[in-house]
Protein backbone atom coordinates (compact mmCIF):
# COMPACT_ATOMS: atom_id res chain seq x y z
CA UNK A 1 0.00 0.00 0.00
CA UNK A 2 1.23 3.58 -0.45
CA UNK A 3 2.19 4.90 2.61
CA UNK A 4 0.55 8.43 0.96
CA UNK A 5 -2.80 6.67 0.79
CA UNK A 6 -2.16 5.21 4.37
CA UNK A 7 -1.39 8.04 6.01
CA UNK A 8 -4.46 9.64 3.80
CA UNK A 9 -6.57 6.49 5.51
CA UNK A 10 -5.41 7.48 9.25
CA UNK A 11 -6.60 11.28 8.58
CA UNK A 12 -10.14 9.92 7.32
CA UNK A 13 -10.47 7.45 10.73
CA UNK A 14 -9.32 10.33 12.40
CA UNK A 15 -11.48 12.48 11.04
CA UNK A 16 -14.71 10.29 11.55
CA UNK A 17 -13.77 9.67 15.06
CA UNK A 18 -14.01 13.26 15.56
CA UNK A 19 -17.38 14.09 13.88
CA UNK A 20 -19.26 10.83 15.22
CA UNK A 21 -17.35 10.14 18.71
CA UNK A 22 -15.10 6.47 19.34
CA UNK A 23 -17.23 3.42 19.19
CA UNK A 24 -19.64 2.63 22.17
CA UNK A 25 -17.98 0.85 25.38
CA UNK A 26 -18.65 -2.50 26.18
CA UNK A 27 -22.01 -3.33 27.62
CA UNK A 28 -22.85 -3.55 31.63
CA UNK A 29 -22.24 -7.36 33.00
CA UNK A 30 -25.94 -6.48 33.27
CA UNK A 31 -27.71 -8.82 36.06
CA UNK A 32 -31.76 -9.38 36.73
CA UNK A 33 -33.57 -6.26 37.75
CA UNK A 34 -34.23 -7.95 41.19
CA UNK A 35 -32.18 -9.38 44.55
CA UNK A 36 -30.21 -12.41 44.88
CA UNK A 37 -32.21 -15.55 44.33
CA UNK A 38 -35.08 -14.77 43.52
CA UNK A 39 -36.31 -16.74 39.88
CA UNK A 40 -38.96 -15.13 37.71
CA UNK A 41 -40.47 -15.82 34.32
CA UNK A 42 -39.06 -13.68 31.39
CA UNK A 43 -41.04 -13.26 28.43
CA UNK A 44 -40.16 -12.13 24.69
CA UNK A 45 -42.59 -12.28 22.37
CA UNK A 46 -42.37 -10.88 18.23
CA UNK A 47 -45.37 -8.04 18.77
CA UNK A 48 -43.24 -6.69 21.76
CA UNK A 49 -42.81 -2.97 21.80
CA UNK A 50 -39.59 -2.63 21.42
CA UNK A 51 -39.14 -6.32 20.13
CA UNK A 52 -36.05 -7.07 22.14
CA UNK A 53 -37.39 -5.75 25.45
CA UNK A 54 -38.62 -8.88 28.52
CA UNK A 55 -41.83 -8.94 30.60
CA UNK A 56 -41.03 -10.57 34.07
CA UNK A 57 -43.77 -12.28 36.11
CA UNK A 58 -43.83 -14.15 39.35
CA UNK A 59 -47.02 -14.95 41.61
CA UNK A 60 -48.25 -12.23 43.83
CA UNK A 61 -45.32 -9.59 42.50
CA UNK A 62 -47.34 -6.56 42.65
CA UNK A 63 -45.40 -4.32 45.49
CA UNK A 64 -42.19 -6.46 44.77
CA UNK A 65 -38.63 -4.90 44.94
CA UNK A 66 -37.17 -3.73 41.60
CA UNK A 67 -33.35 -3.23 41.62
CA UNK A 68 -30.65 -1.76 39.53
CA UNK A 69 -29.52 -4.20 36.93
CA UNK A 70 -25.91 -2.67 36.96
CA UNK A 71 -24.51 0.45 38.47
CA UNK A 72 -25.12 4.48 37.22
CA UNK A 73 -26.80 7.47 37.28
CA UNK A 74 -30.70 7.88 37.37
CA UNK A 75 -31.50 10.13 34.14
CA UNK A 76 -35.24 9.52 33.81
CA UNK A 77 -37.99 9.31 36.66
CA UNK A 78 -41.19 9.59 34.59
CA UNK A 79 -44.95 9.05 35.39
CA UNK A 80 -47.02 8.58 31.62
CA UNK A 81 -50.11 8.28 33.61
CA UNK A 82 -52.62 5.84 32.07
CA UNK A 83 -50.48 4.93 28.78
CA UNK A 84 -47.14 3.78 27.87
CA UNK A 85 -44.64 2.34 30.37
CA UNK A 86 -46.83 4.64 33.09
CA UNK A 87 -44.28 4.98 36.37
CA UNK A 88 -40.78 4.08 34.73
CA UNK A 89 -36.90 4.85 35.55
CA UNK A 90 -33.99 5.17 33.51
CA UNK A 91 -30.61 4.31 34.77
CA UNK A 92 -27.58 5.48 32.33
CA UNK A 93 -24.55 3.24 32.83
CA UNK A 94 -22.04 5.21 30.83
CA UNK A 95 -20.72 4.37 27.22
CA UNK A 96 -24.21 4.92 25.73
CA UNK A 97 -26.16 2.06 27.27
CA UNK A 98 -28.91 2.60 29.90
CA UNK A 99 -31.54 0.32 31.38
CA UNK A 100 -35.19 1.04 31.71
CA UNK A 101 -37.89 -0.17 34.20
CA UNK A 102 -41.66 0.28 33.42
CA UNK A 103 -45.08 0.00 34.55
CA UNK A 104 -43.76 0.04 38.51
CA UNK A 105 -46.29 0.94 41.29
CA UNK A 106 -43.60 3.01 42.70
CA UNK A 107 -40.37 4.65 42.75
CA UNK A 108 -37.89 4.84 45.03
CA UNK A 109 -34.95 7.13 43.80
CA UNK A 110 -34.46 10.80 41.65
CA UNK A 111 -32.75 11.54 38.54
CA UNK A 112 -29.01 12.63 39.19
CA UNK A 113 -28.67 9.47 41.78
CA UNK A 114 -26.00 7.22 41.49
CA UNK A 115 -27.11 4.03 42.17
CA UNK A 116 -24.69 0.40 42.76
CA UNK A 117 -26.01 -2.59 41.39
CA UNK A 118 -28.43 -4.19 43.26
CA UNK A 119 -29.69 -1.17 45.07
CA UNK A 120 -33.89 -0.66 45.00
CA UNK A 121 -35.00 1.76 42.75
CA UNK A 122 -38.77 0.64 42.86
CA UNK A 123 -41.60 -2.02 42.96
CA UNK A 124 -43.22 -4.04 40.48
CA UNK A 125 -46.57 -2.16 39.71
CA UNK A 126 -49.17 -2.69 36.54
CA UNK A 127 -48.92 1.41 35.72
CA UNK A 128 -49.04 2.80 32.01
CA UNK A 129 -50.35 0.23 29.21
CA UNK A 130 -50.24 -2.92 31.46
CA UNK A 131 -53.18 -5.31 31.60
CA UNK A 132 -51.36 -6.90 34.62
CA UNK A 133 -48.75 -6.61 37.38
CA UNK A 134 -44.61 -7.29 35.55
CA UNK A 135 -41.90 -5.34 35.09
CA UNK A 136 -40.89 -4.12 32.02
CA UNK A 137 -36.90 -4.35 31.64
CA UNK A 138 -34.92 -2.64 28.46
CA UNK A 139 -31.20 -2.55 27.91
CA UNK A 140 -30.71 0.29 25.44
CA UNK A 141 -27.40 1.39 23.62
CA UNK A 142 -27.96 4.90 22.36
CA UNK A 143 -31.10 4.93 22.88
CA UNK A 144 -32.02 1.66 20.88
CA UNK A 145 -33.14 -1.47 22.78
CA UNK A 146 -30.78 -4.32 22.53
CA UNK A 147 -31.42 -8.41 23.37
CA UNK A 148 -30.94 -8.95 27.37
CA UNK A 149 -28.34 -10.46 28.36
CA UNK A 150 -27.44 -11.16 32.51
CA UNK A 151 -24.22 -12.38 33.55
CA UNK A 152 -23.06 -11.79 29.81
CA UNK A 153 -25.57 -14.55 28.67
CA UNK A 154 -28.53 -13.92 25.97
CA UNK A 155 -31.88 -14.67 27.30
CA UNK A 156 -34.56 -16.63 25.49
CA UNK A 157 -35.88 -15.08 22.06
CA UNK A 158 -38.72 -16.02 21.42
CA UNK A 159 -40.51 -17.36 24.05
CA UNK A 160 -40.96 -17.97 27.90
CA UNK A 161 -38.03 -19.25 30.85
CA UNK A 162 -37.17 -18.82 33.62
CA UNK A 163 -34.63 -16.77 35.70
CA UNK A 164 -32.51 -16.92 39.05
CA UNK A 165 -31.53 -13.42 39.83
CA UNK A 166 -27.78 -13.21 40.71
CA UNK A 167 -27.64 -9.57 41.46
CA UNK A 168 -25.32 -8.71 44.18
CA UNK A 169 -25.11 -12.43 45.15
CA UNK A 170 -21.71 -12.94 46.95
CA UNK A 171 -19.43 -16.07 46.58
CA UNK A 172 -21.73 -19.12 47.96
CA UNK A 173 -24.95 -17.56 46.81
CA UNK A 174 -24.75 -14.85 49.82
CA UNK A 175 -24.15 -11.15 49.51
CA UNK A 176 -21.86 -9.06 50.72
CA UNK A 177 -22.37 -6.50 54.08
CA UNK A 178 -21.39 -4.30 56.30
CA UNK A 179 -22.62 -3.62 60.33
CA UNK A 180 -23.69 0.17 60.90
CA UNK A 181 -24.54 0.32 64.19
CA UNK A 182 -22.72 3.87 64.83
CA UNK A 183 -20.29 2.42 67.21
CA UNK A 184 -22.29 0.40 69.95
CA UNK A 185 -21.37 -3.59 69.08
CA UNK A 186 -24.22 -5.83 67.63
CA UNK A 187 -25.10 -8.83 69.03
CA UNK A 188 -25.26 -12.20 66.74
CA UNK A 189 -28.00 -14.20 67.97
CA UNK A 190 -28.84 -18.16 67.30
CA UNK A 191 -32.07 -17.44 65.14
CA UNK A 192 -33.32 -14.21 63.62
CA UNK A 193 -35.02 -12.63 66.53
CA UNK A 194 -34.33 -11.08 69.51
CA UNK A 195 -35.67 -13.96 72.22
CA UNK A 196 -32.92 -16.23 70.63
CA UNK A 197 -29.82 -16.44 72.40
CA UNK A 198 -26.56 -14.05 71.68
CA UNK A 199 -23.75 -16.30 70.48
CA UNK A 200 -21.11 -13.82 70.07
CA UNK A 201 -21.18 -9.62 68.71
CA UNK A 202 -19.75 -7.98 65.50
CA UNK A 203 -18.22 -4.59 65.86
CA UNK A 204 -19.33 -1.39 63.82
CA UNK A 205 -17.73 -1.41 60.41
CA UNK A 206 -17.52 -5.21 60.50
CA UNK A 207 -17.74 -7.07 57.09
CA UNK A 208 -20.35 -9.85 56.33
CA UNK A 209 -21.40 -12.25 53.84
CA UNK A 210 -24.78 -13.02 53.47
CA UNK A 211 -25.65 -17.15 53.10
CA UNK A 212 -29.73 -16.23 53.37
CA UNK A 213 -32.51 -14.34 55.03
CA UNK A 214 -35.47 -14.81 56.43
CA UNK A 215 -38.18 -13.06 58.45
CA UNK A 216 -38.35 -12.82 62.40
CA UNK A 217 -38.46 -10.27 65.06
CA UNK A 218 -38.77 -6.32 64.01
CA UNK A 219 -35.89 -4.46 64.80
CA UNK A 220 -35.35 -0.84 64.47
CA UNK A 221 -32.08 0.23 63.91
CA UNK A 222 -29.19 2.19 61.82
CA UNK A 223 -31.79 1.33 58.05
CA UNK A 224 -35.20 1.82 60.02
CA UNK A 225 -38.28 -0.91 61.16
CA UNK A 226 -37.45 -4.15 59.17
CA UNK A 227 -38.34 -7.85 60.52
CA UNK A 228 -35.37 -9.14 58.17
CA UNK A 229 -32.94 -11.06 59.06
CA UNK A 230 -29.52 -12.53 57.82
CA UNK A 231 -27.73 -15.19 58.64
CA UNK A 232 -24.47 -14.38 58.62
CA UNK A 233 -22.95 -18.40 59.33
CA UNK A 234 -24.76 -21.73 60.60
CA UNK A 235 -26.57 -20.62 63.62
CA UNK A 236 -25.74 -16.85 63.46
CA UNK A 237 -28.18 -14.17 62.50
CA UNK A 238 -27.91 -10.56 62.35
CA UNK A 239 -30.54 -7.63 62.18
CA UNK A 240 -30.68 -6.99 58.43
CA UNK A 241 -32.04 -3.52 59.92
CA UNK A 242 -28.03 -2.99 61.46
CA UNK A 243 -26.42 -4.10 57.74
CA UNK A 244 -26.00 -2.08 54.66
CA UNK A 245 -25.87 -4.12 51.46
CA UNK A 246 -26.82 -1.20 49.32
CA UNK A 247 -30.02 -2.26 48.38
CA UNK A 248 -33.44 -1.87 50.77
CA UNK A 249 -34.75 -4.79 49.73
CA UNK A 250 -33.68 -9.04 49.69
CA UNK A 251 -30.45 -9.09 48.37
CA UNK A 252 -29.44 -13.42 49.26
CA UNK A 253 -31.98 -16.00 48.72
CA UNK A 254 -34.67 -17.12 51.19
CA UNK A 255 -33.17 -19.24 54.09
Amino acid sequence: MNPRNRTAGAAALFAFAALFGTAAQAAPTFQMPFPCGQVWSGQTRTNHSPQNSVDFNRANDEGDTVVAAAAGTVSVVRNLGDTSYGKYVVIDHGGGWTSLYAHLNSYSVSVGQSVAIGKSIGTVGTTGGSTGPHLHFEERLNGSAQKIKFNGAQITYFGTANYTSRNSCGGGGGASGTVNTNGTPLNVRSGPGTSYSIVGSLSDGAGVTIQCQTTGTSVTGTYGTSNLWNRIGSGRFIPDAYTYTGSDGRVAPDC
